[in-house]
């Protein structure tokens, strides 16, 4: 199976249904979308696009895009999507990186190739933007224009079909090879599970790069229903997004935690009607119990999933959260067995033996949505065989209940150990949750001379209900144990957020201390 065969099947049988919604309102019908990827593929392959080639996608979200991503896998060739709103050098990093042979560019976006080595540098098309089209390269409604309807050049079910580039923990872009196998195999499945319709009408709130975009995408086109895009602008927007939702009438919606959060708390959904919201799927982070209880409680006609799973194994487990969700929990819910698709299994971190069941150890994945490895780099140290399958640590420590599947505990890169203690970071957010006043927490450690690891906690509040440090080290007294209490309390507007939007830990690691954290910091000690 192939990705182009589920637009393409929607096409024959449901030409003149709208396939996709832009964030202008304008509209594209299946057969529309269908004929102007094919072009797309035809201008491709009059440029020398190879099949097994790679092709970046770097603008805004529009209907064209949608076109184009479909267009270069019909060429044969992986799309590789990109933040445009990144740094220009880190953009043209990753698209060297992966040999890019061809670019579809926002005008905005020009330094990427601006600065392009002349003999390296790929065929340029311009999508069509809010500035004005450089003059080297072609606009992009003149290569549909121009082009022919090319016959499709499939890639076969284990050719690439796009590449994620993701940061991780260290910071440095790795490229995750994935193939049209490893998402059909996720995509069928959300078929088998969450039932889509015809009729029914998807979010597309996730960027192109971020791999939640994967089910937007065909799970949608599959089953011809609509496909709304969210532009970024609107999609931090609490108010006008959730008025979006109501207004469009969305039956699908899938995002990361601290979007639905922030619709809780701010998007005005007690004055809305979105009873059409019929699933709603979150992944990406944890969701803290209390912002999820607030929106359940707010659209209780839904059914809601944890889906969980990094970029390389996409989707890997899945729970449905049981609602409602009762006024005393405060544990964040299990991320549930492993999809069909998948394997998993436990394994102590230190020896790599199968820990016994319910203990913590690291998870790790087998099976069809198993990425294929880094783009340029060895994958001897990414995979090990074990009863005839490959095996990836997702770096996770999970353990397992009777009836819950996988209860998540933390990344092993956000444990530390201070005072002896190992101290999982998530644990302290958790508790810091609890607090009715802080709206976000995020905890981070910094190495520290005299203690080993000193450990920052960035807080928001509601406007004017900000507790004091005295009053947060008496709460954390009560919900954590003392080696768990946070050295420094940093107030923020807001917490930093990646383009995916997810806390940037890397980013508040990054943060010079601001006086505010210094004065806080000498307070708890008095």
């Amino acid at each position: 199976m192939n990705l182009c065969t589920y637009l393409e099947r929607s096409a024959r049988e449901h030409p003149d249904r709208i396939a996709v919604v832009d964030p202008s309102g304008r509209t594209w019908t299946y057969r529309e979308l269908d004929e102007t990827s094919s072009r797309v593929a035809g201008f491709l392959a009059a440029n020398g696009v190879a099949p097994g080639d790679r092709v970046g996608a770097i603008a805004p979200k529009s209907a064209e895009v949608v076109a184009t991503l479909f267009g270069i896998m019909k060429a044969g060739a992986a799309y590789v999507p990109a933040d445009y709103t990144a740094p220009s050098t880190r953009n043209r990093t990753l698209l060297a990186d992966c040999a890019v042979t061809a670019v579809f560019l926002d005008p905005s976006c020009a330094d990427i190739v601006s600065e392009w080595p002349h003999e390296r540098r790929p065929v340029v098309c311009w999508l069509p933007g809010s500035v004005e089209t450089p003059a080297e390269g072609i606009a992009w409604a003149d290569a549909v224009a121009a082009a022919p309807l090319a016959p499709s050049r499939l890639a076969a079910p284990e050719g690439l079909a796009y590449i994620l580039y993701t940061s991780g923990s260290t910071g440095v872009p790795k490229g995750v090879k994935l193939t049209h196998r490893n998402a059909t195999a996720f995509v069928d499945w959300c078929s088998d599970e969450f039932g889509p319709e015809p009729t029914d009408r998807f979010s597309s709130h996730a960027p192109f790069h971020f791999d939640l975009s994967v089910l937007d995408l065909y799970v949608s086109l599959k089953h011809g229903a609509a496909l709304y895009l969210v532009s970024e602008s609107l999609g931090k927007t609490p108010q006008d997004l959730a008025a979006f939702i109501a207004t469009n009438r969305l039956t699908m919606w899938y995002s990361t935690p601290s979007i639905l959060s922030l619709l809780a708390q701010f998007g005005g959904l007690d004055k809305l009607d979105c009873s059409s919201l019929r699933v709603v799927q979150f992944a990406g982070e944890v969701f803290p119990v209390k912002h999820l209880r607030s929106i359940v409680e707010r659209w209780p006609q839904a059914r809601f999933y944890n889906l969980y799973g990094p970029t390389e194994t996409n989707v890997c487990t899945f729970a449905r959260i049981p609602t409602p969700i009762p006024p005393d929990r405060t544990e964040p819910y299990p991320i549930g067995p492993v999809c069909p698709y998948c394997e998993g299994i436990v394994l102590d971190s230190f020896n790599g033996a199968e820990v016994p069941f319910g203990d913590e150890g690291l998870l790790h994945i087998a099976g069809a949505s198993l990425f294929e490895g880094y783009w340029g780099r060895p994958t001897d140290e990414l995979f090990f065989e074990r009863d005839r399958r490959r095996w990836y640590s997702t770096g996770d420590v999970v353990r397992e209940v009777v009836g819950e599947g996988y209860v998540y505990v933390g990344r092993r890169d956000r444990m530390v150990k201070r005072r002896g203690y190992r101290i999982e970071l998530g644990e302290i957010e958790r508790g810091l949750y609890q607090h009715e006043r802080l709206r976000e927490v995020a905890v981070i450690a910094v190495p520290d001379a005299s203690a080993g690891v000193k450990i920052l906690a960035y807080l928001t509040s509601q406007p004017g209900e900000r507790p004091s440090i005295v009053e947060l080290k008496v709460f954390c007294g009560r919900v954590l144990p003392s080696y768990m209490n946070p050295d420094v309390f940093v107030f923020l507007e807001a917490l930093p957020r990646t383009s995916t939007n997810k806390v940037d830990y890397q980013g508040l690691v990054r943060l010079q201390q601001p006086r505010s954290a210094v004065e806080a910091a000498g307070a708890s000690k008095s």
